[in-house]
C-alpha cells in the first residue's frame, strides 16, 4: 500500500478526535493512505510533541508513520475537536471510554465532544464512534447533535496494542455499524482498499459485538488459567495440554497461554460494561460476572503461591517484580496484572522493586514500591523475583547474574517463559504456572547429564 497511490485517494475529508492508542494509529494510517487527516489533542505537552513528530506510546513503527504523514502535510494535529471537525466529512471519535464506579462505560469524554462538534460541522458529516462504547450509544449521540443532515455510524477498532500500526493496515476484518445506505456506501468505499471482509450490520450489532469479542477472549483465558490451577493440583502440565486443544479447529491456538491474570485498557472495562448492559436490559450475564470475579481471585493466587515459597508469608519480605506493562511490546499501564500483584504484595507487607524496559520510574512513582533501572537492579538482595509480564529479554537475561545478585532462590515466572533448565541449573528454585514446579537438585541433575 503506497501512500502516493492516487487510487487510494477519496474526497473524503477525516478528521480523528484523540491521539491514543486508538486514536493516533487510525490518523496516521489513514494519512498514509492519502487521506487529509486532522487530529484533535487536548494536552498541549502532547499536542506540541506530536506536531514536532515524537511519540510517546511504545508502539513499533508509530512514529515513523506520524513523521511521514507530518512530511506529506497530510496530516496535522490542533488543539480542539472542533477545529478538526469543521471541515472533516467524516470524523472518527476515539476518545476514552473509561468504567465508571458501577461498572458500566463512562461516556463523559465522547458526549461531550460530540456536543461541541455537533453544531459545526457540514451537512452530511459522518460522526463514527471508533472507541468501545455500549450499545445504544448512537441513539444518545444523535439527541446530543440533534441535526437529521448529520450522520452517526459505529466501526469499532481491533488494533491490538503493540502491533497497532500492523492491525491498522493489514485488519482480519472490519465492522461498519450504519442504518442509512448512503452512510453504508462512503464508508464501505473508505475500507474497500485493505481487502478484507467488510460486515455491514445495523449499529446495535455493531456496537454490541466489539464488546461481546472481549468478554469472550476474557473467558477463554480465564478458563485457561483455572485449567492451569488445576493441573498445578493434579500434577499435569497446562501447557501440553493447551497445545492439544489448540489443534481443535473449532477452538484454534490463540489466547490460550496460562498466565497471572489478564488486564489491559480492553478486556477489564469492556466486560464489565457487558456485564452492566446485560443487566440493565434483563439478561443478566451469569457466566461473564463470574469470570470477572475468577480474574480477581487469580490476582490473589500470585501472591498466595509465592507465600507459599516463603514460609507463608510476603510480609516483610524483599520481592523483585520484572515487568509492570499490561503486556509486551507497550508501555500501557492501564488494568496492568502486574500492578494488581504488586498492589496486593505491597499490601500484605512486601518490600517490592520492580523494573519494566518500556515503564519510566515516573510512570509508578505513586504507586508504593521502588523502580530499578535494570532486571538485574531490581534483584540486589532480594528473597524473590516475578516476573510478570513476557517480555523477550526476560527469557534471555542469564541466570547465573540473577543468582548472584538475589539473597534468596526463589523465582515465580508467572508467563512461563524462562528456561527451566537453565534457571534451575543456576541453583534457583523456579516456580511456574500450571504445571508442577521442578526440584532444583533434580533438575540440575537432569541438566548436567544430558
Amino acid at each position: 500500500m503506497s501512500p502516493t497511490d492516487n487510487r487510494l485517494r477519496r474526497p473524503e475529508r477525516l478528521a480523528v478526535i484523540g491521539a491514543g492508542y486508538i486514536g493516533l494509529p487510525t490518523a496516521a494510517g489513514f494519512a498514509d493512505l492519502g487521506y487529509e487527516v486532522t487530529c484533535a489533542e487536548t494536552n498541549p505537552t502532547k499536542l506540541a510533541r506530536l506536531a514536532a513528530g515524537q511519540v510517546d506510546l511504545h508502539e513499533p513503527d508509530l512514529e515513523d508513520l506520524v513523521r511521514r504523514g507530518l512530511k506529506t502535510r497530510r496530516l496535522s494535529f490542533v488543539d480542539h475537536a472542533q477545529r478538526a471537525a469543521g471541515d472533516a466529512s467524516i470524523v472518527f471519535i476515539c476518545v476514552p471510554t473509561p468504567q465508571a464506579e458501577d461498572g458500566s462505560a463512562d461516556l463523559t469524554f465522547v458526549e461531550s465532544v460530540v456536543a461541541d462538534i455537533g453544531p459545526l460541522v457540514r451537512p452530511g458529516t459522518i460522526i463514527v464512534t471508533r472507541s468501545t462504547v455500549p450499545v445504544g450509544t448512537a441513539d444518545r449521540l444523535r439527541n446530543i447533535v440533534g441535526r437529521r443532515d448529520v450522520h452517526v455510524a459505529s466501526t469499532p477498532e481491533f488494533l491490538r496494542e503493540g502491533s497497532a500500526v500492523r492491525d491498522f493496515f493489514h485488519p482480519d476484518r472490519i465492522l461498519i455499524g450504519a442504518s442509512e445506505p448512503v452512510v453504508r456506501r462512503r464508508l464501505g468505499e473508505l475500507y474497500d482498499v485493505f481487502g478484507v471482509p467488510v460486515i455491514v450490520t445495523d449499529i446495535a450489532t455493531s456496537e454490541l459485538t466489539k464488546h461481546a469479542a472481549n468478554a469472550f477472549l476474557a473467558t477463554r483465558l480465564s478458563f485457561v488459567n483455572a485449567m492451569a490451577n488445576i493441573c498445578e493440583a493434579a500434577g499435569a502440565d497446562v501447557h501440553q495440554m493447551m497445545q492439544v486443544v489448540g489443534l481443535d479447529p473449532r477452538i484454534g491456538p490463540k489466547f490460550l497461554a496460562a498466565g497471572p491474570g489478564w488486564g489491559g485498557s480492553c478486556l477489564p472495562k469492556d466486560t464489565r460494561a457487558l456485564a452492566y448492559v446485560a443487566r440493565q436490559l434483563g439478561e443478566p450475564f451469569t457466566q461473564l460476572e463470574s469470570t470477572v470475579r475468577s480474574n480477581e481471585a487469580q490476582f490473589d493466587r500470585v501472591v498466595r503461591r509465592l507465600a507459599d515459597h516463603l514460609d507463608g508469608s510476603v510480609q516483610g519480605r524483599r520481592i523483585a517484580v520484572w515487568g509492570l506493562a499490561f503486556k509486551a511490546g507497550t508501555n500501557d499501564l492501564r488494568d496492568s496484572p502486574s500492578l494488581e500483584v504488586c498492589k496486593r504484595l505491597v499490601a500484605a507487607g512486601a518490600d517490592v522493586t520492580a523494573f519494566d524496559p518500556a515503564v519510566g520510574a515516573a510512570a509508578v512513582s505513586q504507586l508504593g514500591f521502588a523502580y530499578a533501572e535494570t532486571s538485574i537492579g531490581a534483584c540486589f538482595g532480594v528473597d524473590a523475583l516475578v516476573v510478570l509480564t513476557e517480555w523477550p529479554e526476560f527469557a534471555a537475561t542469564d541466570p547465573s547474574l540473577v543468582a548472584a545478585a538475589m539473597s534468596g532462590d526463589v523465582v515465580f515466572d508467572t508467563r512461563n517463559v524462562l528456561d527451566i533448565n537453565e534457571w534451575t541449573s543456576a541453583g534457583l528454585r523456579l516456580v511456574t504456572v500450571g504445571r508442577s514446579s521442578p526440584d532444583p537438585l533434580n533438575s540440575s541433575a537432569s541438566a548436567n547429564a544430558a
